[in-house]
């Protein structure tokens, strides 16, 4: 059971955004090491930037439903732009998340 929708959003994009961080850092790399693939590199620049923005707005709305301090936001919005780090933060996300939802009550029985 999930605690809010925004916990599959943030999901969703947590590993979006790492994954283009990732292939980003790898253009940027062949950008100056080996002086190719300078035009998609803007490409991917920018894929990355619109993923980190829904990123920021979902990470910043689920934070501000689970009650988060600001210690914990910062870092959780920062994730987005350290290469690995949304991927250690979603993990950390997940099972905090999961820890807070409520177990499933039993069905109230009816006419006893």
């Amino acid at each position: 059971m999930k605690a809010t929708p925004l916990l599959g959003w943030y999901r969703a994009l947590a590993i979006a955004t790492g994954v283009a961080l990732l292939v980003f850092c790898g253009f940027i790399v062949a950008k100056y090491a080996f002086d190719t693939g300078a035009e998609i590199t803007t490409y991917v620049a920018m894929l990355h930037g619109y993923l980190y923005l829904g990123y920021f707005v979902v990470t910043f709305l689920l934070g501000q439903k689970l009650k988060w301090p600001l210690g914990r936001m910062i870092f959780t919005l920062a994730a987005g732009c350290i290469p690995f780090a949304s991927f250690v933060a979603e993990r950390a996300v997940v099972r905090d998340a999961a820890a807070l939802v409520p177990a499933e009550q039993a069905p109230e029985t009816a006419g006893v």
